[in-house]
């Protein structure tokens, strides 16, 4: 009977997916405060870091496909613009339930790597400016920082202007 592969110690699907590709990354924990009304920007000020540095994941309903989309906490997402950006007609958020289900994370968690089921994700066209972004590592508490074009390698996204800023 083969062995079971073991676990990573305090790994998550995304940190493991980004090491067995050989990607160049730094993970940053922090503490966590269930309070927090936001979980990326609770990362962004635990972290040091600028919220147009670090990128939420959400998760939307584009003409009944599940699509992720990576914007800066800083901002909020387009849907008509995230539509637009896989030829799409109209996008909802997407049910959380199905979106925990379909990504295989906890909402405040989701990250765009290590995903259960890979869904088509759009990254913010902003995220180009900068030398790194910071995006969940699969768990509240957890995030990775990695180079955007990495990133997109990793997931398959597209590029596209999706956010809004505040």
């Amino acid at each position: 009977m083969p062995k079971k592969p073991k676990k990573q110690s305090g790994g998550t699907p995304a940190t493991v997916a980004l090491t067995a590709a050989g990607a160049v990354f730094t993970v940053h924990a922090y503490e966590h405060d269930p309070a927090s009304p936001s979980y990326g920007e609770e990362a962004a000020e635990a972290l040091g870091v600028s919220p147009d540095r670090v990128f939420k994941t959400l998760v939307a309903d584009v003409d009944g496909e599940l699509t992720v989309a990576v914007v800066p906490v800083a901002g909020s997402l387009d849907l008509k613009a995230l539509a637009a950006a896989v030829g799409g007609k109209r996008a909802a958020m997407a049910d959380p339930a199905a979106a925990e289900r379909t990504t295989g994370y906890v909402r405040g968690g989701i990250s765009p790597l290590g995903q259960r089921k890979r869904l088509r994700t759009v990254l913010d066209a902003s995220a180009r400016t900068h030398p790194t972004v910071c995006v969940s590592a699969g768990r509240r508490g957890l995030e990775v920082e990695l180079a955007a074009a990495d990133l997109a390698a990793l997931t398959g996204a597209v590029f596209a202007p999706i956010a809004r800023t505040a």
